[in-house]
């Protein structure tokens, strides 16, 4: 049901093409969100005061792992370009020497987080339980991304190739080991010790383990066409490269958007306490979730996208990436209404005793964020037509607009200069999304008309020849 031959990719119906690649993807990404609400399940049970620390921690999780999104991207979208030139033997070569380059990235950035932690949660805030529970999180987490980044870049192969249903899998294995460990872990069912926030981030990182041998099991055995060969674990400093420049507008964009989230959180702090990063914490968690069906839509069509550009189909190109947003608008409009309507019963499934103020600011969060869901849906979906081109650089420079021109100066505005409260940090966050989403599908209809897409498939094919 969810297979897909590339030349159905570049020649058959884009809608069931997208649709069939995003179900997998979608799967997996609800599955994904489902670990994180299983996490915050069991770290609620340990109080507000572990929930706010989670939330900070996971916005410093969030800055760690930009170069792995960036080999990631790149990973993906070099092989969805390769597979769509057809020339299979060098798409092969493209997923394990992005491991590679991630193996070698997360060596880099654990080191930090063992040495910096301390310092980092320190400058966000000054509740001394929130900033223990934080940094005890983080030092866990610095295991954890080695098995990140194997098991993601090899997905993204497989992404890339229009294997959507090996990422899935990957991603079940990974799932699964997590929410099994979370509770033995955090709360010390006999015979585990109670390691609370720090079993947290463990139980990741050995799920990721699990999950990245799975991976490299796949790609032994051989799944349509991507397999690992003796030439493909050949070095290939070209393709490495190749992954770095489609990277690394990706990398400066998360960079960007979670240095903002920082501050953010700073803010947050400052205005909230630990009442109001809880109630943020939760609304980002519950976010993730409407996030899903968007998402799965913009990496399948980064890799429609980049196939048929690598097939000099530059046209059905365009039509898959509007396609995409009105898909994803679509959906999340409807996961918006739901959320407006029930807000006190969502923020209840993640702390069951919340109450009082911590109550209040979870509702206003939630049903402020409710209003620019459709926006975000489109926003996803058009980066994805820019990516799966490989002018990511777009992304980037949108992103950097979208958190330090709109969404930090609304939120410390409002904060230190309108003396508001927390809930003006909630409407900078809607007001910041819906903005992004309005220029970058003008400025995609704009380019399109000037020829950026054919430009794409022309670099494509001579990269091939």
């Amino acid at each position: 049901m969810f297979d897909v031959s590339r030349e159905e990719i570049v020649g058959g119906s884009l809608r069931r093409v997208l649709l069939v690649l995003a179900g997998p993807l979608v799967v997996q990404n609800f599955a994904l969100v489902a670990m994180e609400v299983v996490d915050l399940f069991w770290v609620g049970r340990l109080g507000g005061t572990a929930v706010a620390a989670v939330g900070l921690a996971a916005v410093v999780v969030g800055l760690l792992l930009v170069p792995f999104v960036m080999v990631f991207t790149g990973t993906q979208v070099v092989t969805s370009q390769r597979v769509g030139a057809d020339d299979l033997a060098a798409a092969r070569r493209v997923p394990f020497t992005g491991a590679t380059v991630a193996l070698v990235l997360a060596v880099a950035v654990a080191a930090v987080v063992m040495f910096g932690a301390d310092d980092v949660v320190g400058l966000l805030t000054d509740d001394p339980a929130v900033a223990a529970g934080a940094t005890s999180y983080l030092t866990a987490y610095a295991f954890a991304l080695f098995t990140i980044a194997v098991s993601d870049t090899v997905e993204g192969g497989f992404t890339g190739w229009g294997d959507t249903r090996a990422a899935l899998y990957v991603n079940l294995v990974a799932i699964a080991v997590n929410v099994v460990l979370d509770p033995l872990l955090i709360l010390g069912v006999d015979p585990f010790p109670r390691l609370e926030l720090f079993g947290a981030a463990l139980a990741t990182g050995i799920g990721y383990g699990v999950g990245a041998v799975f991976a490299v099991a796949l790609a032994v055995r051989g799944r349509n066409g991507l397999r690992l060969t003796p030439g493909a674990l050949r070095p290939d400093l070209s393709a490495a490269r190749e992954i770095l420049e489609v990277g690394a507008p990706i990398a400066g964009q998360n960079a960007g958007r979670q240095v903002a989230r920082l501050v953010v959180v700073a803010v947050v702090s400052a205005a909230g306490g630990a009442a109001g990063l809880a109630a943020y914490h939760i609304g980002s968690r519950v976010a993730t979730v409407a996030f899903v069906p968007a998402q799965g839509l913009a990496q399948a069509a980064t890799s429609v996208v980049g196939q048929n550009l690598g097939a000099e189909r530059p046209f059905r190109a365009r039509r898959a990436t509007w396609l995409g947003v009105g898909f994803a608008a679509a959906a999340l409009l409807v996961v918006g209404a739901g959320q407006w309507l029930f807000p006190a019963e969502i923020a209840r499934v993640f702390v069951p005793d919340l109450a009082g103020t911590d109550l209040a600011l979870a509702v206003a969060y939630l049903q402020i964020l409710a209003y620019g869901y459709w926006a975000l849906g489109a926003m996803y979906a058009v980066e994805a037509g820019f990516n799966g081109a490989g002018n990511t650089t777009v992304s980037m420079v949108s992103t950097l607009v979208q958190y330090w021109a709109v969404r930090v100066p609304i939120a410390a505005g409002g904060v230190y200069l309108l003396a508001a409260d927390v809930r003006v940090v909630f409407w900078a966050v809607t007001i910041s999304n819906v903005a992004a989403a309005l220029w970058l599908t003008g400025y995609f209809a704009y380019s399109t008309r000037r020829g950026m897409l054919e430009r794409a498939a022309g670099e494509g094919a001579a990269a091939a020849d």
